[in-house]
């Protein structure tokens, strides 16, 4: 494959960190930029509606964070992470996305980054795991603090502080919360993996619950349990869940 142009978008919170990667590209008379974004929503907005084949990305950001920004987009651009962050999350970078450039970086740095999203581009490679399962890997150590789900073009968030319980629905997560349904698409297991485990339980293959939701359990007839919630909710226990439960609240 040849292509003689390549697109790119870049959103950062900080003027002068975009300011910085605009000046890199810039050098690079093949790539077109289409946007900068100061924000998560202009970055979902722009990247919807253009569809960059290059994307270089925060992480730390108001409103909405690189992780939150990459679940919302429908496209797939080569992602080149650009973070802040600690140690701990370089790993799931290295593993997940195209590259990432570690602030501050240099003008070397930026370079080999940039190659390798072309390549990327060029090789028709830039199919990565579902953003949600990107995010969960990402987030190791990090428990999140709110669900992010589009529906449309309205994007809406989900306080864990109001989530009833999630059921699984194949490859989608249905998400209970203050007597309204909301699917997103990520599995059971990646969601799990991004929550807090002393708040959140899987009690059945197909139920993740929060502990405070929980009112009491009920024996079944042989060694089966069901969790009544605190409205009434009741939900299907496992061997495996009733066990958990117990060791968490005694």
């Amino acid at each position: 494959m040849s292509k003689d142009t390549f697109t790119a978008l870049v959103v950062d919170d900080e003027e002068l960190a975009r300011a910085l990667v605009v000046e890199h590209l810039r050098a690079h008379p093949e790539i077109r930029i289409l946007a900068e974004c100061a924000n998560g929503f202009e970055a979902v907005k722009a990247a919807t509606e253009q569809k960059p084949d290059l994307l270089f990305l925060d992480i730390q950001m108001p409103k909405l964070d690189g992780f939150e920004v990459l679940e919302l987009l429908e496209c797939q651009p080569a992602t080149v992470f650009i973070t802040a962050f600690d140690q701990f999350a370089i790993k799931a970078f290295e593993s997940h996305a195209v590259d990432y450039l570690l602030k501050p970086f240099s003008e070397a740095r930026f370079e080999e980054a940039l190659a390798k999203a072309k390549a990327k581009c060029l090789a028709g490679q830039i199919s990565v795991p579902h953003p949600a399962e990107l995010s969960a890997a990402a987030r190791d150590k990090w428990p999140l603090e709110r669900i992010v789900v589009r529906d449309g073009s309205k994007v809406t968030f989900i306080s864990l502080d109001k989530l009833d319980y999630v059921q699984a629905q194949d490859d989608y997560v249905e998400l209970k919360t203050e007597g309204r349904s909301y699917l997103k698409q990520q599995t059971l297991s990646s969601l799990e993996n991004q929550l807090d485990p002393q708040r959140f339980l899987r009690v059945h293959r197909s139920f993740l619950l929060p502990v405070d939701r929980l009112a009491r359990l009920e024996q079944g007839l042989t060694d089966s349990w069901t969790a009544i919630l605190r409205d009434g909710t009741k939900l299907p226990v496992s061997k495996s869940g009733y066990a958990k439960l117990k060791e968490l609240i005694g």
